[in-house]
């Protein structure tokens, strides 16, 4: 019987075992995949306090996990499946049930985080893998002196356009409206990077080839005009879609998935939290999700007393 389980080991997740710790709680947290969450997938921080000039994702990651180590907080590698309560009392113990086992815990923090979203467009699935990619720091360096399309246009988006454009020959931005969403500063070093150009008001409708990425379909939604674009990858940074679908419609979610909570991250089922990019917020940074973790472990302590 644990006091407390954590599910997920990204920011949020490692932050609220943290805290968890030096409350005393009896804690778990189980990851599914790999610590550290999808900021694994971005190689810099830049806007982590405390790090001027920024600090490498892994690195910082790393340095939760050593604290975490510290105070004993065990991580297991398996996949929380479904949550169920095991009574009907005031105060339920909830069941984790995962491929392995079934874990007996007094409350739930989930912090599952989110997946990049995917265009739902032709030719995308087929090439997933063979040109098409959401990984900038996975797959960037197989596209040496090559030309890339770089789908989107929020900080995501141009951070990779400008990290993609120390291998690429051409990196293309391309997003649906008529300027970037994202801050300032990165906005300022697309526009002044030489092999960064952009293509707005318009939408891919299609990524073509047969067994590698040759090109994109664009349409231009104030032109209505189609063109193709040749490039040989093309990089998807459309938004997130949150990782709840395990959680089978038991705790109340927003139109897009995301967990609903209050300020104190109390979720509608006693004894059951949400923290981090599962969660319905205005700003999705690993700061945020920091401060959620340590927010989700204070309340779940003061359930718990």
């Amino acid at each position: 019987m644990y006091d407390l389980i954590i599910i997920g080991a990204g920011p949020a997740g490692l932050t609220a075992g943290l805290y968890a710790a030096r409350y005393r709680l009896n804690t778990l947290i189980l990851e599914k995949m790999a610590v550290g969450g999808q900021i694994m997938l971005s190689p810099l921080i830049e806007n982590f306090p405390g790090f001027p000039g920024g600090i490498s994702t892994q690195e910082l990651i790393g340095r939760f996990k050593t604290q975490i180590e510290e105070y004993n907080i065990k991580i297991e590698m398996e996949e929380a499946l479904e949550i169920s309560p095991n009574s009907d009392l005031r105060a339920p113990i909830y069941n984790i049930k995962t491929k392995a086992q079934t874990y007996e815990t007094k409350c739930i923090i989930i912090a599952t985080g989110a997946q990049p979203k995917k265009l739902g467009v032709n030719g995308e699935e087929r090439l997933t893998g063979r040109g098409v990619s959401y990984c900038a720091t996975c797959d960037g360096p197989l596209f040496r002196d090559k030309e890339i399309a770089v789908i989107g246009a929020g900080d995501r988006a141009v951070e990779e356009a400008i990290f993609l454009s120390g291998y690429a020959r051409k990196v293309t931005v391309i997003h649906r409206r008529n300027q970037l969403r994202a801050s300032g500063i990165l906005e300022e070093r697309a526009e002044q990077n030489a092999k960064i150009n952009f293509v707005l008001d318009s939408i891919v409708e299609e990524i073509v080839g047969q067994s590698k990425v040759e090109g994109v379909k664009i349409h231009n939604i104030k032109t209505d005009s189609i063109n193709e674009l040749a490039c040989q990858g093309v990089f998807i940074f459309v938004g997130i879609r949150p990782d709840t679908a395990f959680l089978n419609n038991q705790l109340e979610l927003n139109e897009a998935g995301f967990i609903i909570t209050n300020q104190d991250l109390e979720t509608s089922k006693k004894g059951i939290f949400a923290c981090g990019d599962c969660r319905g917020k205005s700003l999705y940074q690993v700061i945020t999700a920091c401060g959620d973790g340590a927010t989700a472990a204070a309340s779940a302590h003061r359930y718990l007393s």
